[in-house]
């Protein structure tokens, strides 16, 4: 039985490591996850980095702007994005996985996929850990393979089934509720022998602007104090479309709440804008 969250706020929370293939990985810093969009359709940045020069070159800024992760994803997951099988999703990553390893052997790679069979494809090839949105209900067999890899996994909050993704749900309490659902995965992924579990609440799926804000305020009683925080508000509608701004015109906006994360102890975070990022983070540490 997991304890109550609210009675293990991030102060009291134990440090962190991830066994990345190997590599042990300490979150006493929080770490700056840079994605890395193979996708002609994400909603803010689609085709631009789609081919393997193009990827290996935003693969290096992102790194040199403070990255210590790079998250790699072949298929959108925008609302009416297209929809890729597995087989599409490892064509569309082709070779950039063992390229960016060979040109960068420091980085820690992260796969974005709701497919066992990619995270097979991206084992083979080198990946670090496994960033699945879909919480192991869109692929049957991913809690398996995750264990079989024995890489660290990362569990988001997210509506059942691809077609209802993004559906509004009505919470009665966001907070509580994304922690019941937490609790149960935690417990089967701890069962099969996953053991580095990172927890993402699933900002921009199937959510309010009112039930995110709320977990913005709430974040430091996610988690249970038992496994680290990812955060991802990078360039959600959450946040720009109650402005009426566009998602590359937030950034401002945007740090606030990386800040306000990191002040309740989120270890990571994903972004686009690594840089920005990167100075709040320092800004952050330097204030602790």
């Amino acid at each position: 039985m997991l304890p109550n969250s609210h009675t293990l706020p991030h102060s009291d929370s134990p440090t962190y490591s991830l066994n990345c293939n190997g590599r042990l990985v300490q979150l006493d810093t929080p770490k700056i996850m840079g994605i890395l969009n193979m996708t002609p359709d994400s909603f803010s940045d689609g085709g631009k980095f789609n081919n393997e020069k193009s990827a290996l070159n935003h693969a290096e800024k992102l790194l040199k702007d403070g990255a210590e992760i790079l998250d790699i994803g072949p298929q959108s997951t925008r609302p009416n994005a297209e929809f890729l099988n597995a087989s599409e999703e490892i064509n569309r990553i082709g070779n950039i996985i063992s390229l960016i390893k060979k040109e960068f052997p420091e980085a820690l790679i992260s796969l974005d996929t709701f497919y066992a069979e990619t995270v097979k494809f991206g084992f083979n090839e080198g990946i670090d850990l496994i960033n699945d949105i879909s919480g192991g209900q869109y692929d049957a067999e991913m809690f398996d393979t995750a264990a079989e890899t024995r890489l660290p996994y990362i569990l988001m909050h997210v509506n059942p089934s691809y077609e209802t993704m993004h559906d509004k749900v009505k919470f009665t309490d966001i907070t509580l509720e994304v922690n019941q659902y937490f609790a149960k995965k935690t417990k089967e992924l701890l069962e099969k022998g996953v053991n580095d579990i990172i927890l993402d609440p699933g900002f921009g799926f199937g959510k309010t602007v009112e039930d995110q804000m709320k977990m913005i305020e709430e974040v430091e009683y996610l988690g249970f104090g038992k496994f680290p925080l990812l955060i991802g508000v990078s360039r959600k509608s959450f946040i720009y479309k109650p402005l009426g701004k566009s998602p590359l015109d937030i950034n401002e906006e945007t740090q606030k709440l990386h800040r306000k994360v990191l002040e309740q102890g989120a270890k990571i975070l994903r972004v686009h804008d690594v840089a920005e990022a990167k100075e709040t983070l320092t800004r952050f540490l330097r204030k602790k």
